[in-house]
């Protein structure tokens, strides 16, 4: 088998593994809080950690947990090159890193729904496409209060912004391209509870507490 293949499979494993580390859950471990499993929307991540009232470990879990899909994805991108790794590289680290966060092996395979990794994935990818992305789910939260819309929006918006910028406001590539569409599917898929919820008018706003 080529070299390349090998290196590929030890990148994409590694990933998985850096993704399935669950910052919510660990951080509030470390802080002493509770368990975000157990309350809100029961969900490990950022936003439910806010829920808890502290905003140190949200801001500590949403950066960790983008960091997580942002290293291996800018890895293969800025350092690839000398093993030979390309953008197919790149889009399987990504989603190995994304379905890492989402089904965790350290958590029984049970995990959150990817917002904060996919940002960094994005970041990876290209700073400028990341941050157009965040400021769409910004511009989303502000207006209307809901963290689930506003990530909504981002995964519908994320390909499409890569599409139209592509090879314009930063270098594109296909495989790439078919692993945001995977990310942004599965975004949706693990957002069904919160679609339902907002359709019912029962959706949590950003900044509720836990109950």
């Amino acid at each position: 088998m080529d070299h390349s293949v090998w290196t590929t499979l030890a990148v994409t494993v590694a990933a998985y593994l850096l993704g399935s580390l669950s910052f919510a859950v660990i951080i509030s471990r470390v802080m002493g809080l509770s368990d975000p499993r157990s309350y809100g929307s029961n969900n490990p991540g950022a936003t439910n950690v806010l829920r808890s009232g502290n905003k140190k470990a949200a801001v500590f879990t949403l950066i960790l947990d983008a960091a997580k899909g942002w290293l291996p994805v800018f890895a293969v991108q800025h350092f690839g090159g000398d093993y030979a790794l390309g953008a197919g590289t790149a889009a399987l680290a990504a989603i190995a890193a994304f379905l890492g966060h989402l089904y965790p092996l350290f958590f029984r395979f049970k995990g959150g729904k990817g917002v904060a990794t996919a940002a960094g994935v994005l970041l990876g990818v290209n700073p400028l496409l990341g941050l157009s992305v965040a400021l769409t789910w910004a511009i989303v939260a502000w207006f209307f209060r809901y963290s689930s819309l506003a990530a909504l929006a981002a995964a519908v918006f994320a390909p499409a912004y890569y599409t139209f910028g592509g090879d314009v406001a930063w270098p594109y590539a296909e495989p790439l391209l078919g692993a945001l569409i995977v990310m942004s599917l599965l975004l949706v898929w693990r957002h069904i509870d919160n679609i339902n919820r907002l359709v019912a008018g029962k959706e949590s706003k950003l900044g509720a507490k836990k109950k």
